[in-house]
This record gives C-alpha cells, sequence and structure tokens, in this order.
C-alpha cells in the first residue's frame, strides 16, 4: 500500500481496505491534495483483486468539516495535480476556468468516487459538513456513530447546494428542501429514519461495528457485489435518475465558490 500526505491507509483484514482522513487539525477539511490522495487510494484498492469493501473514516474529533477553502500551497487545478476528470479548461479567464475547477474536483471526482466497482462504507463520526456530505453520499453504505451530525449550509453562504447535488435523492424532495433551507444540522437518528443512514450506533463501536459489516460483505463474491452495485447504482449514469423520474445531477455550483 502506498503512503500519502492527508490520508491513512491499512488492511484490517486482506478483502478490507480501510482510508482514514487524516487532517484532524482542520477538522479533515478536504484540500487538494487530500482530494487526489483519496483518489489514488480509491483507485489502488480497486485495482487490487484481493480487495472487495473499502472503509472511508475520519482521524480525530470530526469526520469532516466540507472542503477546505483556504489557499494553499497546491490549489491549481489541473497544474498542481494531473486531471482525471474530462472537462478541461482550467487556464481560461474568468468564470469558464473556475467552473473548470469545480468541474474537475467537486463534481466529476465524486462521481467517479460514486461509482467505484467495489462496495464503500462510510464510516461517519462527529460533524459531516456540506463536502464531507458529499464524501458519504459517495459512498453506498453509511455507517454512523450517536453523536453523528449533518449539515449543508451552503444556501447561507449564497448557493443552492454542494456540487454532488443529491439532497432530493438521499431525503426525498419536502426534506432536502428543509434541511437546504434551514442550514440545520441533524441528528444521526433523524438521518437513520430518513433512510440517508444505513445504522446508527454508540461512538464507541463504530469501528468495530463498521468491520463487521465490511466483513460480512467480503464474504460475498466478488463479481457478484459489482454487478449488484451497478445494477442499484443509477446516480452514474448522466440518463438514470430522470429516466426514472428521478432527482439528478447538477453540472456544479450555479455560481463558482469564490
Amino acid at each position: 500500500m502506498s503512503s500519502f500526505e492527508t490520508i491513512l491507509v491499512g488492511r484490517p483484514e486482506p478483502a478490507i481496505v480501510r482510508i482514514v482522513m487524516n487532517r484532524p487539525e482542520a477538522r479533515n477539511a478536504q484540500n487538494l491534495q487530500m482530494t487526489y490522495d483519496l483518489n489514488a487510494a480509491f483507485d489502488e484498492a480497486v485495482q487490487d483483486d484481493a480487495v472487495k469493501v473499502i472503509i472511508l473514516a475520519g482521524n480525530g474529533p470530526h469526520f469532516s468539516s466540507g472542503h477546505d477553502l483556504r489557499p494553499g500551497g497546491k490549489n491549481a487545478a489541473g497544474v498542481d495535480f494531473p486531471p482525471i476528470g474530462n472537462w478541461g479548461g482550467f487556464a481560461e479567464a474568468n468564470a469558464h476556468g473556475r467552473f473548470a475547477r469545480e468541474q474537475e474536483i467537486y463534481l466529476q471526482i465524486t462521481r467517479r468516487w460514486r461509482n467505484l466497482a467495489k462496495p464503500t462504507i462510510a464510516e461517519v463520526h462527529g460533524k459531516c459538513i456540506a463536502g464531507g456530505l458529499m464524501l458519504a453520499w459517495a459512498c453506498d453504505l453509511i455507517v454512523a456513530s450517536d453523536d453523528a451530525q449533518f449539515c449543508d449550509p451552503v444556501v447561507t453562504m449564497g448557493v443552492c447546494g454542494v456540487e454532488w447535488f443529491v439532497h432530493p435523492w438521499e431525503l426525498g424532495p419536502r426534506k432536502a428542501k428543509e434541511f437546504l433551507f434551514t442550514a440545520d444540522a441533524w441528528s444521526a437518528q433523524e438521518a437513520h429514519q430518513l433512510g440517508m443512514v444505513n445504522r446508527v450506533v454508540p461512538r464507541a463501536e463504530l469501528s468495530a461495528s463498521v468491520l463487521e459489516l465490511a466483513r460480512r460483505i467480503a464474504s460475498k463474491p466478488s463479481f457478484a457485489l459489482k454487478l449488484t452495485k451497478e445494477a442499484v447504482n443509477p446516480l452514474g449514469r448522466r440518463d438514470g435518475p430522470a429516466r426514472r423520474g428521478r432527482p439528478g445531477l447538477r453540472a456544479a455550483s450555479a455560481l463558482p465558490r469564490p
């Protein structure tokens, strides 16, 4: 397994990889380095035929406080890291270049993670905010500790939601509007009642519970797991949600972030 600057990658069992976001001082806010570290770790796990399940967790008091919007040493999409998307246009002037950045590091890369060919489990504790929701929602299953809280406050910031805009899919249209309009933090129990979270467990039992769930999934044939995910997961197909009368994805924020 490779080593990374912002994440830790472990192998608790031969068929299970556990990826841990490791910026606790920033509450695991996702800077550009973490974005591409996560992508590389996911790719490595997917290409390892012995791996059947991938766990995503966070080090420190919170799962993720979202995207780190502060300027950093490596902050130029398509320049500091080789692009993985197909939009291009990073050097174009004004909104064009900013939109290209949003496409690459927020929308396209999250869609890519959603479509990983192996089951993924988000192990959520503490706060899961904005971009943290994108990470959790990209996973197939979410197991939350009883102290977990979920919030998308970006309407307060003047935009209509995070770029991986699956709120209506995750919550239903009316609860999605309430979630966005109020920017309230919802408990793990509320999220579970709405079907967004698969299980809620005591904080002290979170990692063990997720590992046990991963172990049960890993006992199944790999090919069957891949095909089942492909069959159940229409969000990765551009025509899937619309064809089924479901809410879809938007290209990116209506207005690029500052």
